[in-house]
């Protein structure tokens, strides 16, 4: 073969070679030139394909995944600072922060609950929590019953000072049957050319909420709470939503599902319609029953929860390839605080305390001594009998007060350690503003609900008078008993509120007058 032969042959084949780049897309390699400042990469114009679903462009061999880190957090219950069994959010921050400089597809969300349960959360309301959420960029934050225990005025006050949107799809206002104006239904999130649409619901807690708070909403739930959530995820996917994430706050009620197994229907169908997850719903963060699980459905669908109370968080990685519109989850995780507990503090949590210094102060106050270490049952059993010499000290010229107490729950950490008393731990265990109040109640219902009551939580107190009323009860005779405004609204409970202290006095501020009196210092 002779020199022009080869040349000829040559060229041929370098045609050959320019024309199949055209029909695939893609331009050969440019040879660079004293004008280029950098080289460039090989088929730089390919438009990928990826037909084998590999996750690698046919044409180039580039990755086209796109990998998306949700981090979620649920029942934080505002542990903002460090308390005697629990640590706050400083190490927290710094994982989070961590994994958002490696990665910045990474998520945050919050499934609810997250600000009542401390000291400092409970002065300022939850603001300080919002100011949290706001630094670390949440996407948004789902509304649990405990966000109501203020009333629908402090939700307005946090949604204002919130750079994320509050949801809860299926909020309604009573007076106009439209959705209450402080929280939105979903949001779209765009991540690497990826949109992720996030739809948020409170379950049917509505008994877990002083009546009082809620009287002017009500929630939709069942039937109606899976229309509204697959009417809006048809909404999103209208949108270009790749991916609807719903964050829910209801839950499971065992953590005996953290073995990534499938769980029956079964045992979903008390708070979760499956119907949601035959191509509605693609992952699913729970929260409200302080449980701790990642388990899948029967359709495949993840739901987890992180057990609550700052015991640690939830993350799921998902690898996403938009070529083809399919994703996978790589991990989905429970990731216990002793994960990062040793992390570096992060000075997030003293500079907001500076920040509301004013309002946080008073929970540093020593109020007295307890001599030893006094369980929930002790404290519940103690605040009853308060309830009652309170009563009768407001009321009792007037009025046969024949017992005190009812519902009394106690929260984390559930005890009183022995020792100095500070108002922020009272704060933690009886973090409820619910208000004294004298009730009249029927002998029945006096009876069922209070005397002989199956409820474990009911705490009473009474005296000889009391104990003459219950071994000679009148069925139909009227009583008067001293409960808060938690149990007085309860209305199974069908009791009639006589009389309300109004002053903002509360479960621990008669504990803390008690203290103050040197009642503790003795075993």
């Amino acid at each position: 073969m002779n020199q022009r032969t080869r040349l000829v042959r040559f060229s041929a084949w370098l045609l050959l070679l320019c024309q199949l780049f055209v029909l695939i897309g893609c331009k050969p390699p440019v040879a660079d030139t004293p004008q280029d400042q950098e080289p460039r990469p090989p088929f730089e114009n390919c438009v990928h394909i990826d037909t084998d679903d590999n996750g690698h462009c046919d044409t180039c061999g580039i990755t086209v995944l796109v990998v998306l880190d949700f981090y979620a957090i649920n029942d934080l219950h505002g542990k903002f600072a460090d308390g005697d069994n629990h640590p706050g959010v400083d190490e927290l921050t710094t994982y989070l922060k961590t994994a958002i400089a490696a990665d910045d597809s990474a998520i945050l969300l919050s499934s609810g609950d997250t600000w009542q349960g401390s000291s400092e959360s409970n002065l300022t309301r939850g603001l300080i929590l919002t100011d949290w959420m706001n630094a670390l960029d949440f996407a948004c934050m789902t509304l649990g019953n405990h966000e109501y225990d203020w009333g629908e005025e402090a939700i307005e006050q946090n949604a204002e000072a919130a750079e994320f949107p509050f949801l809860a799809i299926n909020v309604y206002d009573r007076a106009t049957n439209k959705r209450v104006d402080y929280c939105e239904p979903s949001v779209l999130i765009e991540q690497d050319g990826l949109i992720i649409g996030i739809i948020g619901a409170i379950g049917d807690c509505y008994s877990s909420i002083a009546p009082d708070k809620v009287e002017d909403v009500y929630f939709k739930t069942g039937s109606d709470l899976t229309s509204l959530v697959k009417a809006e995820s048809e909404r999103l996917r209208s949108l270009g939503a790749d991916l609807i994430v719903y964050s829910l706050h209801d839950g499971y009620g065992k953590s005996s599902y953290d073995d990534v197994s499938v769980i029956p229907t079964s045992k979903l169908s008390s708070y979760y319609d499956i119907s949601l997850s035959d191509g509605y719903v693609d992952l699913v963060f729970e929260g409200h029953t302080h449980q701790r699980y990642v388990y899948k459905d029967e359709h495949g669908v993840y739901h987890l929860q992180n057990g609550g109370d700052n015991k640690g968080i939830c993350h799921v990685e998902l690898s996403v390839n938009p070529l083809n519109d399919t994703w996978s989850i790589r991990e989905a995780e429970f990731v216990s605080t002793s994960s990062y507990s040793s992390l570096a503090d992060d000075p997030i949590v003293n500079e907001l305390m500076e920040k509301y210094e004013e309002q946080v102060s008073i929970g540093a106050t020593v109020l007295g001594k307890n001599a030893v270490s006094r369980d929930g049952s002790t404290l519940r059993s103690l605040v009853s009998k308060l309830y009652y010499d309170f009563g009768v000290e407001q009321w009792g010229e007037q009025y046969d007060i024949v017992l005190g107490g009812g519902f009394l729950s106690v929260r984390s950490p559930g005890y009183l350690p022995a020792g100095e008393v500070t108002y922020s731990q009272l704060q933690a265990v009886f973090p409820f503003d619910n208000r004294i109040v004298l009730c009249s109640v029927k002998g029945r219902d006096l009876s069922s609900k209070f005397f002989y009551t199956s409820n474990s939580n009911y705490f009473i107190y009474y005296d000889d008078y009391g104990a003459s009323v219950k071994k000679n009860l009148d069925p139909n005779a009227t009583y008067y008993i001293i409960v808060d405004s938690y149990t007085s609204s309860y209305a199974p409970n069908r009791l009639t509120v006589v009389k309300e202290f109004e002053a903002d006095y509360f479960a621990r501020d008669l504990l803390a007058e008690y203290i103050k009196a040197g009642g503790l210092q003795s075993k």
